[in-house]
């Protein structure tokens, strides 16, 4: 998959999980592709409307009733205070007029069980009198509270308290207080709620707009680096600060910008080194192919000359071939998945070593092994184990000795070559590096680059060195335990 198509994807994924413009279901006329943003704000505003309505209507609730409930109690004291005249004077209606009812902000009725009514003299204002004031005055017990009109419609506040009379009748004291006032300081109070809520609900709807769009300014840098990415084949990370989730997406990016740019460099430089390697070797099948192809029209070439051309030939192709398998194998992304059993390092070595052998006939080959177990692949540890014991056949001279020596964790192989010279050690694990002592010998220059690949995967490290006696050594780390159970998956 090529680079575009890889930020291709991840510009389609971005765009998944943090829409900037999504669509949503029209609802009370907004239209239903609106901005992240823009749905940020009309939240935020829902939310606070919805608290100011109900934090409001509770409150005009509560003060309704608190205000009824007070001027209840204060009806129903100044009715009791007036019943108590009325009883000590029930012909003269305890001698109120109306100065005095007009003083208390008050209208009187007193009625009596047979429906009768009496008045204030030139009182004028009246409400009607309903039948639960004559049963409180049939009944004297209790008191009662409504809210009524008059015939003009003006809404009063009613209530009904017994006189107790010291004559045969049984009357009922009804006291009235116009709404009016109390209504309009409601009305009052539910249009300050209403301004406040109107002006409460701007303020938040402001206040979400830059909440949303500071928020949201790490998901639009985002989009925006993966769209100039995608279009221009940059790699360029994003300014990223902070601990927060959209700070952590931007690091998530930037560390995945970064590793792509290493992969990128790494291929870009394992094709540059490849291109130059085959250079080589095609150049001289290519010289090669042309003598032979020459030769069968003019007949230049001398007896035998053929049969060493071709020989040349089948050798290049053989390189050839070897530098193609190494180039893939160095060529496959990810780490090794290590199978789920242990394996033993012993069989590895011994394999590897047998392989050696065969290709250095000539060798003595010292080996001292121990139990070692890990969890890894046992088919790439033993072609790096192999590639270390080719090394140093290659380097061993006619006779020499190569000693494998596996303790504990450490494998080290040494030869009796001609040794790595200290300025070669930084360099002898990297692609196609060739010391000057090895550039005439036959190899890729790709085989101690697959061995530092395979023993970092699977968790180790590998080193070069000098022998104790002279030629080069190679110490292998591989983590790992000498009982095979510890490495059993638990049941």
């Amino acid at each position: 998959m090529s680079l575009p198509e890889v930020f291709g994807r991840a510009r389609r994924t971005v765009a998944q999980a943090f829409p900037i413009t999504v669509r949503w279901p029209g609802l009370w006329g907004v239209p239903g592709r609106v901005s992240l943003q823009v749905r940020l704000v009309l939240l935020t505003a829902v939310a606070v409307l919805t608290g100011v309505l109900l934090s409001g209507t509770a409150l005009y609730i509560t003060t309704q009733w608190s205000l009824y409930q007070q001027l209840d109690e204060e009806l129903v004291t100044l009715a009791s205070y007036v019943a108590d005249q009325v009883a000590d004077d029930p012909t003269d209606v305890g001698g109120l007029d109306l100065d005095a009812l007009r003083a208390a902000n008050v209208t009187m009725v007193i009625v009596s069980a047979d429906k009768g009514e009496r008045r204030v003299q030139g009182e004028a204002v009246s409400f009607t009198v309903t039948p639960l004031e004559i049963s409180i005055a049939r009944t004297q017990t209790g008191w009662a509270a409504r809210t009524g009109t008059s015939p003009e419609g003006v809404p009063f506040r009613i209530v009904t308290v017994p006189v107790t009379n010291r004559g045969d009748g049984t009357t009922a004291v009804v006291l009235g207080r116009q709404l009016t006032p109390m209504l309009d300081t409601l009305s009052t109070m539910w249009t300050v709620l209403a301004i406040v809520g109107l002006g409460g609900l701007a303020a938040a709807a402001a206040s979400g707009w830059v909440i949303a769009r500071s928020t949201l300014q790490p998901i639009k840098r985002l989009t925006s680096a993966v769209t100039r990415i995608t279009d221009t084949d940059e790699l360029v990370p994003i300014e990223s600060e902070g601990e927060s989730e959209l700070s952590e997406l931007s690091h998530a990016f930037n560390s995945m910008v970064y590793s792509l740019a290493s992969s990128r460099e790494r291929q870009r430089r394992l094709i540059a080194d490849a291109g130059h390697e085959l250079r080589t070797p095609l150049t001289s099948l290519r010289t090669n192919i042309e003598l032979l192809i020459a030769d069968e029209k003019t007949g230049m070439l001398p007896t035998g000359a053929r049969g060493d051309i071709l020989r040349d030939v089948a050798a290049q192709l053989g390189e050839f071939t070897a530098l193609v398998g190494d180039l893939v194998h160095l060529s496959r992304e990810g780490g090794v998945q290590a199978a789920r059993e242990p394996v033993d390092l012993q069989d590895v070595v011994a394999n590897a070593v047998t392989r050696a052998k065969r290709r250095g006939p000539g060798l003595v080959f010292e080996v001292e092994m121990h139990p070692h177990y890990i969890v890894g692949e046992p088919d790439s540890l033993e072609r790096a184990i192999t590639n270390l014991l080719d090394n140093a056949v290659k380097f061993s001279p006619p006779g020499g000795t190569i000693r494998v020596v596996m303790d504990g964790e450490r494998i080290r192989v040494s030869d009796s070559g001609p040794g790595i010279a200290e300025e070669d050690l930084p360099h002898v694990f990297e692609r196609f590096y060739r010391s000057d002592r090895a550039r005439n010998t036959p190899g890729t220059g790709l085989g101690l680059s697959i061995v530092a690949h395979t023993i970092n995967s699977h968790g180790g490290q590998v080193k070069a060195g000098a022998a104790p006696g002279g030629g080069a050594e190679f110490t292998v780390t591989l983590p790992g335990t000498t009982d095979p159970d510890e490495l059993k998956p638990e049941e």
